[in-house]
């Protein structure tokens, strides 16, 4: 990736971590943790290789993306926002009654998301729903998803899985974001999903392993992910909870607590500063 491009794609995330502050920040509640261990994935998803329109959501040949982990959606939003779908300044409604900013994707109410998500397991459902379509259709779209690493304690996700596979959809490729924490702690206490990258390989899924904020890492893995004929692929991001702000990262208590107003200020001046560095 020219140095460029990535210099570019640094900025919008941080931008994009901004406003995943401030949409937790302003509703009092939100998952912040997961939420910003995501920003990298999406940004360079959403700005850099997804066929997308803003000004034409729902153009049928358009690539898809499903929000598995659906809890996340200050990390959707402020991407799609970003990104124009809609006003970045509505973000500062997120989660108040008469906001069409729900705490859990809504395809019926926000322009860009392609399927309403909330119960862990059941996105992944979806996107293989989507990319058989695709398939039926002889249309060249691409599915993307991501999921928690937590979600994958789900039993749907291993049904879709070999779903999946069984059905060979290469247009398909799932994001497993990977920062070992969930609301209860590390994610092995609570309930080992381990070993994460052999179980989606012994699903029949072609397998990589990245560094969740290296794009180059990310940009080589999509590209692989295109390249190979025959199987989904599930791209193991190994990622930093709270990415971006120093009190939040690797910090459990962080993956549903919404910062104060002198914590959100500390997160807007770290990010702001970062910011200003690149």
């Amino acid at each position: 990736m020219e140095d460029k491009t990535k210099l570019e794609l640094k900025k919008t995330a941080t931008k994009v971590r901004m406003g995943i502050i401030t949409a937790v920040s302003s509703a009092g509640s939100g998952h912040p943790g997961g939420s910003l261990s995501l920003a990298d994935i999406l940004t360079f998803l959403y700005f850099k290789e997804m066929n997308i329109d803003p000004k034409n959501p729902k153009n049928p040949d358009r690539d898809r993306f499903v929000l598995s982990k659906g809890h996340c959606t200050p990390a959707l939003y402020s991407t799609l926002a970003n990104r124009g779908f809609f006003p970045v300044e509505d973000l500062a409604d997120f989660r108040q009654v008469s906001s069409y900013l729900e705490g859990h994707p809504n395809m019926d109410k926000v322009p860009g998301v392609d399927m309403s998500t909330g119960s862990l397991g059941q996105g992944i459902s979806a996107a293989v729903g989507m990319a058989m379509a695709g398939k039926l259709d002889n249309k060249n779209y691409r599915v993307y998803a991501a999921l928690g690493d937590g979600e994958l304690e789900e039993g749907q996700v291993w049904e879709a899985a070999m779903c999946a596979s069984h059905y060979k959809l290469d247009n398909l490729t799932a994001f497993i974001d990977y920062n070992g924490l969930q609301i209860d702690g590390n994610i092995t206490e609570v309930m080992n999903p381990e070993p994460i990258a052999d179980k989606f390989a012994a699903f029949g899924w072609n397998v990589i392993s990245i560094n969740a904020h290296n794009f180059d890492e990310i940009e080589q893995a999509v590209n692989k992910a295109k390249a190979f004929k025959g199987k989904p692929t599930a791209i193991v991001a190994h990622s930093i909870k709270g990415k971006g702000v120093s009190y939040m990262e690797n910090q459990a208590g962080w993956h549903g607590s919404a910062p104060k107003k002198e914590q959100a200020e500390q997160a807007q001046a770290e990010l702001e500063s970062y910011l200003k560095s690149l």
